[in-house]
């Protein structure tokens, strides 16, 4: 196998808001093989077999940069690699992480079964701490078997599912897509956070929940701004989940709180330390921001002051990488454009993004609009996957400042009847009341676009070329909400209607280049001959939409072609 240590793609810590010292990325050079007879569980390829390829992890094998660049459809692949444990992480618990594999995952470390995970966004981790032995010089085998079927009832996106793309479907993903790693933590050990701004009091809530039940522990929580310190605090530490409350001020100056805002993303760093009896045996850096977003009425406001959000719809797909970014540098480079364009805020479109991303909105300062890939069979199975995989969402991101709406469900996708079906709307106000259970601190926008149930926001798409081809409608809120603007989908659903929330049309444009509108890409309404073509009816649309009073925001489609 070719040397995995010779290149390492996306090197950076996989989760930059949760990091500890010692780990170890997994990323590179994996042998590889399809399994479209799926017999490899029945011959046992995790204890021995002759892979026949190599693919470059954590791209997936129908990208280019995977090596492969195969975009048939193969339910079944399976990876193996060896990797041996650092010395330096001695002594300590050794965890597994994958940042994301699509979509059901199962997992052997020389041969011996782990275990697996189904959904195919999200982080999973296992403790193979009795299972390896620190030693440089003794390597172990990892192996990984990934199903990805063209089921809809499981969270797709915008992956297709058909023989050929079709619509506004891209590309599937099937497998590994983001970074693999070791990582060395204690015995004891923090397994996440969530980390609450009480903007209003000028003091952060910090909830941690460990592994286990403490013995003889304390924790310290070391707050900073700049590198100087701003509050630092021990307590004892008896229970597995434990909540604390700190006071950010320390000074009685004017403005002591540092605000989180896409003008001045200020960020305070947090070291939370766990010691039993004098040693330590976690220690774990992230940040916080404080920063508030409620609506009131119908107004949405940031930190307090009215706020009009400036989105751009993101895709969150690459030419090279599909969903996986093929670098750190180009995700911040899609935020430096998007902010350079104008724009405070992107919609992420159908995907659960690379923390990296959201890691990058934090600290460059951009709204961002987290959304759940949609399903597209309704049934209980579809319900289970999606309630299952936004609660594991908003858990692994509830900390980023960044993130201010949430999006469950979009255009009615997977809840195509959901005007008049009942079933259908208990789905969808389940998830909203699920989501604001669950994180208090941000708006829904409950089925984005039209047929609206409960929800914070009332969102509608309208792909209207120009604006003295809108609807009438728009004149007045009134005559708005009881309408159609998408013609023959109402804002709101059977038995639902307006209840004074924000308004924004949170789709439009879409403007394609003629030179990028054959063979089926993307475009409405006919596409632009040039620039100019194209800064005259986006100028024209938008500011049609700006003119709106009522209206509290918008977001164009979209950031890039794909």
């Amino acid at each position: 196998m070719t040397d995995i240590t010779s290149k390492i793609p996306r090197p950076e810590h996989p989760r930059p808001n949760f990091q500890r010292s010692g780990w170890l990325n997994l990323n590179g050079t994996w042998a590889f093989d399809f399994d479209d007879a799926e017999q490899g569980e029945k011959e046992q390829w995790y204890k021995q077999h002759d892979y026949s390829k190599e693919i470059t992890v954590p791209f997936a094998y129908q990208s280019e940069l995977s090596g492969i660049g195969d975009e048939s459809f193969h339910d079944v692949v399976w990876y193996s690699r060896t990797f041996s444990v650092p010395e330096d992480l001695a002594g300590q618990r050794i965890l597994l992480h994958f940042g994301a594999v699509d979509y059901f995952a199962k997992v052997w470390l020389d041969g011996q079964y782990l275990g697996s995970h189904k959904g195919g966004y999200l982080p999973f981790a296992f403790d193979i701490t009795n299972a390896v032995q620190v030693d440089p010089s003794k390597e172990f085998r990892l192996t990984v078997r990934a199903e990805d079927t063209r089921s809809c009832s499981q969270p797709r996106g915008k992956q297709n599912w058909l023989d050929e793309p079709h619509g506004c479907w891209y590309t599937p993903v099937t497998g590994i897509w983001q970074t693999v790693w070791l990582e060395a933590v204690g015995s004891t050990y923090i397994e996440r956070t969530r980390i609450t701004p009480q903007f209003d009091e000028g003091k952060v809530q910090i909830e941690a929940f460990l592994n286990r039940v403490p013995q003889n522990s304390t924790l310290t929580a070391d707050i900073q701004f700049g590198g100087k310190a701003v509050n630092k605090v021990r307590v004892d530490i008896h229970e597995q989940a434990f909540t604390l409350t700190i006071d950010l001020q320390k000074t009685t100056k004017v403005d002591a709180i540092h605000y989180w805002h896409p003008h001045h993303p200020n960020l305070y760093d947090l070291e939370l330390t766990i010691m039993e009896e004098e040693t330590v045996v976690d220690s774990v850096t992230t940040y916080f921001g404080m920063r508030k977003i409620h609506a009131d009425g119908d107004q949405i406001y940031l930190n307090n002051i009215p706020l009009y959000q400036k989105l751009v719809l993101d895709q969150g797909y690459w030419p090279d990488g599909l969903l996986t970014p093929p670098t750190d540098e180009a995700i911040v480079r899609d935020i430096e454009l998007t902010k350079q364009m104008g724009f405070n805020g992107a919609r992420k479109h159908q995907k659960i993004e690379d923390p990296r991303y959201y890691y990058w909105a934090d600290k460059l300062g951009l709204l961002v609009w987290g959304e759940m890939p949609s399903a597209y069979d309704f049934g209980n199975l579809e319900v289970k996957n999606v309630m299952d995989e936004m609660q594991a969402f908003i858990e692994r991101d509830y900390n980023h400042p960044s993130i201010v709406t949430w999006v469950p469900l979009n255009e009615s996708w997977g809840v195509r009847q959901i005007y008049a079906n009942k079933d259908q709307q208990r789905f969808a106000d389940g998830l909203y009341h699920m989501i604001r259970a669950y994180d208090a601190t941000r708006l829904v926008s409950t089925n984005d676009g039209w047929e609206q149930v409960d929800a914070d926001i009332a969102g509608v798409h309208d792909y209207t070329a120009w604006e003295h081809q809108l609807s009438h409608i728009y004149e007045n809120v009134d005559e708005l909400v009881a309408g159609a603007p998408n013609r023959d989908r109402t804002v709101f659903a059977q038995g639902y209607e307006y209840s004074g929330q924000p308004i924004m049309v949170t789709e439009y444009g879409g403007i394609a280049f003629a030179k990028d509108a054959t063979d089926g890409n993307w475009g409405y309404n006919g596409a632009v001959e040039d620039e100019t073509s194209f800064l005259e009816r986006y100028s024209n649309i938008t500011n049609a939409f700006r003119k709106m009073t009522y209206m509290r925001g918008y977001c164009y489609t979209q950031l890039t072609d794909v």
